[in-house]
């Protein structure tokens, strides 16, 4: 169903100037003009503008990267994760990353080649469209920590098949639920930005806690 930019601004929330300004700068698609002075938009563009606000109000993220997350999705019917895996790309290694070819990263990190690809195929440590981010810095500086303190790295690699099968059953669960209501793509995916991004690690992170208060009130038990 089309809406006319009163019903738009209705049902978004948004004013005006807002949304025309989203469409200048590409976010939303150009309205409809079956006749003068009369502009129809894609009942869509309700989701995608819910969905700029959650991300500019979430992450702070600018226009600019905004559309760096949309670039290339369209919120059509049969619309995949492909913006999510977009927007997780950027967001886990943050908005202001600096990038660097494999050439510079195995210089700053002291890795060899060899030891880079081990760590690559063994799923710690991952190139992206970019190259390496300041966030694989930090990853590599973990590594290094680890092997030197003498850990036992088969945690490292339990840490790598939790997080695989997570991922899948993430991806099968969203895929179902995209499936079920084709017109609610945007809550979907900040349903699923909360779930990845917050109460997945608040989980982690809890349960470690609760985990180790439990071990260390059993060890001065004993």
């Amino acid at each position: 169903m089309a809406l006319k930019m009163k019903e738009l601004m209705l049902k978004s929330g948004e004013s005006k100037s807002t949304i025309l300004y989203y469409v200048k700068e590409g976010l939303l698609p150009e309205p409809q003009k079956p006749k003068p002075n009369v502009h129809l938009y894609d009942e869509h563009a309700v989701e995608i503008l819910r969905l700029i606000k959650y991300l500019q109000y979430n992450f702070s993220y600018s226009i600019a990267q905004i559309k760096a997350i949309f670039a290339e999705n369209n919120f059509h019917e049969n619309q995949s994760f492909d913006m999510m895996v977009n927007a997780l790309e950027l967001i886990s290694g943050a908005k202001d990353n600096q990038w660097y070819t494999k050439e510079d990263f195995l210089e700053m990190t002291s890795l060899s080649e060899e030891s880079l690809a081990a760590y690559q195929q063994r799923g710690l440590l991952f190139e992206r469209t970019r190259g390496f981010s300041s966030k694989e810095l930090e990853i590599a500086e973990i590594l290094k920590r680890a092997v030197d303190l003498g850990l036992d790295e088969n945690l490292l690699d339990h840490y790598v098949k939790a997080s695989r099968n997570l991922a899948k059953e993430e991806f099968q669960a969203g895929s179902k639920l995209m499936k079920a209501d084709k017109d609610k793509h945007a809550q979907h995916y900040e349903l699923f930005f909360d779930l990845i991004l917050t109460l997945k690690p608040y989980l982690c992170n809890m349960h470690t806690v609760r985990e180790y208060q439990e071990q260390y009130a059993y060890e001065e038990e004993a």
